[in-house]
């Protein structure tokens, strides 16, 4: 079973950076996808991004436009979600995920959550 904590979100200005973590306790951390998920008030959970189990694979959706980038740390069992040029359309909740099966932008398929963390971009 593995369980997900993250942290690094916070209030920040539009055009700022922040820098989301992820750490994950339980085994083979470093056989897992991770993943990156947001949610905003009254909307759907939405994917942002995963990296494969070695790093050498990161997918991101297309509405990021490059702004924002995954990275792992494998002996610190600890995914990474760098964001830049934040917009207000950025606030939500951010979520890490691990393991999913099918299609990987649907959040259902997922094994595993952490409880999130808040990041508001005020304009």
């Amino acid at each position: 079973q593995m369980q997900l904590g993250e942290s690094g979100g916070g209030l920040v200005q539009a055009g700022d950076s922040l820098r989301l973590s992820c750490v994950a306790s339980g085994p083979a951390f470093s056989t897992y996808t991770m993943g990156w998920f947001r949610q905003a008030p009254g909307k759907e959970r939405e994917f942002v991004s995963f990296i494969n189990f070695n790093g050498r694979q990161r997918v991101y959706a297309d509405f990021l436009k490059g702004r924002f980038t995954i990275a792992r740390d494998n002996p610190k069992n600890t995914v990474y979600l760098q964001m830049s040029s934040l917009e207000p359309e950025d606030t939500a909740a951010y979520y890490c995920a691990a393991a999913f099966h099918g299609d990987y932008r649907d959040h259902r398929n997922w094994d595993y959550w952490g409880q999130g963390t808040q990041v508001t971009v005020s304009s």
